[in-house]
């Protein structure tokens, strides 16, 4: 069946805004449904702010879990993109077998691996004896999800690839909008608390993780999912690949549990929960903001891998321009966002005062560089869908070392409450190291591809040249 968009032939413009836009939107809508897991746990009565205390220790650790599916899909998915553009389709097919496998292994060793180490972890991350029974209800369930999570999140990629961003969204909305649902039916109806709302998650995830696998192995994709032909080269060229998204992933909430561990060390016993429930907060803002842009830089790597794969490389700067734009123009609305609603967002989760005006500091002071934080997204992500994933990795890791630097020195020269400095900090010098790698290395790579294409690749068979975006 013909695919939602032809990545050889559609307008390049139109197809990384057809591309970017339901990915970004599934994303949203994805934040919105792990935000209001911790709204709805905010509201119970009398423990609210503690259960959302402990929720915010585990989100680091769900999240750190969940990343082994960006691992995986987000290091096949533009291997897949490429032998397509290469008109690989035994290729192709070999990568998704090999993907499904991997993903799956991974899963189950994971689960296993997590609840047998689970306790001691939340201990480590910054649960403290007050929050740990909430931390321990939570996370506990959610571990038990992990397969039907990795699965959905992980193969969801290979269906945006071969150009159904539509298809993928859905997959996306199926599981947030049954979550809303079932939320206040297993907190309050059922009365299970933070309990509760981990099932109403798994459950949601089983929902999402089913009608993935459904159409990946049905007859619509142009590579459906097969079994057998299993290489450990494959394996390690996706492990490779999705190296550097696993990393910014899994470091993003690494940078999550040890801003938790010096909130805790150097804010005391009261002062550093409520630091942890306003941190918490703070770390939900956000990812309205991250997993959103990650959307739209991820789901347009395919346009990028594709036409790498093909050397066409007209077609990829005209991408990397309208992925930029899309990109900056997003951070840019949420930035204003961030001044003049930010109160209205944390009225969602707490009405103690003392805690509003903390958390709306800690919003200000780490969002004031987020605009910069597109550049980066666009020049990272960009390198892992053209098959870079060594810049992709060196550049974010740069930025991780940057954070973690100035992490660990302002609490000890200074104030607890500077501590959120140390974000701002890093997205602004971090995306100019990054700007200056792509013209510097990204754009001759690129250039290279083109000029290794040949004059036929450029133009391939059957397409006139106005036809090309």
């Amino acid at each position: 069946m013909k695919a939602e968009n032809n990545l050889d032939t559609d307008q390049i413009r139109q197809l990384v805004w057809r591309l970017a836009f339901p990915s970004m939107l599934a994303q949203f809508v994805s934040v919105f449904y792990s935000i209001v897991d911790r709204i709805y746990i905010g509201n119970i009565p009398e423990v609210g702010e503690l259960a959302l205390a402990g929720v915010g220790v585990c989100g680091p650790i769900v999240t750190m879990v969940t990343s082994v599916a960006s691992w995986v899909g987000v290091g096949g998915a533009p291997l897949l993109s490429i032998r397509l553009g290469q008109k690989n389709q035994e290729g192709a097919r070999r990568i998704l077998a090999n993907c499904f496998f991997l993903l799956t292994v991974l899963a189950a060793a994971i689960t296993v691996g997590m609840i047998l180490v689970k306790d001691p972890l939340l201990s480590w991350f910054g649960a403290s004896e007050t929050i740990f029974p909430y931390a321990n209800q939570y996370l506990t369930w959610i571990l038990l999800g992990t397969v039907f999570s990795l699965l959905s999140t992980g193969m969801n990629q290979f269906i945006i690839c071969q150009g159904f961003s539509g298809t993928g969204m859905k997959a996306v909305l199926i599981g947030a909008v049954l979550n809303i649902i079932l939320d206040p039916v297993f907190i309050f109806v059922l009365d299970m608390g933070v309990s509760g709302a981990a099932i109403a998650t798994v459950l949601s995830q089983v929902a999402s993780c089913a009608y993935v696998l459904r159409f990946l192995f049905g007859r619509r994709p142009m590579v459906s999912i097969t079994f057998g032909g299993y290489s450990r080269r494959i394996m390690g060229q996706v492990l490779l690949m999705g190296l550097s998204p696993f990393i910014i992933v899994a470091l993003d909430n690494v940078m999550i549990i040890a801003l938790n561990a010096q909130i805790q060390r150097y804010g005391g016993a009261a002062r550093g929960d409520m630091l942890l429930t306003c941190n918490t907060i703070l770390q939900s803002f956000m990812l309205v903001i991250t997993m959103p842009l990650g959307g739209i830089t991820s789901s347009t790597q395919t346009v990028l891998g594709y036409n790498f794969g093909a050397g066409r490389a007209d077609r990829i700067r005209k991408a990397e321009k309208h992925i930029l734009l899309l990109a900056v123009g997003f951070t840019a609305v949420m930035f204003l966002a961030s001044r003049f609603l930010a109160r209205y967002f944390i009225l969602l989760f707490t009405r103690n005062p003392e805690y509003i005006a903390l958390t709306m500091e800690a919003v200000s002071v780490y969002t004031l560089m987020i605009i910069p934080l597109g550049v980066q997204y666009t020049v990272v992500d960009g390198a892992t869908g053209m098959g870079l994933p060594r810049i992709a990795i060196t550049l974010s890791m740069f930025r991780k070392v940057v954070y973690f630097f100035f992490l660990f020195l302002i609490p000890a020269v200074g104030d607890i409450g500077q501590i959120f400095l140390a974000e701002p900090i890093s997205d602004f010098i971090s995306p100019a190291v990054s700007a200056a790698a792509f013209f510097l290395v990204i754009s001759r790579v690129i250039d290279r591809a083109g000029s290794q294409s040949g004059q036929e690749e450029k133009v391939p068979s059957g397409v006139q040249k106005g036809s090309v975006g």
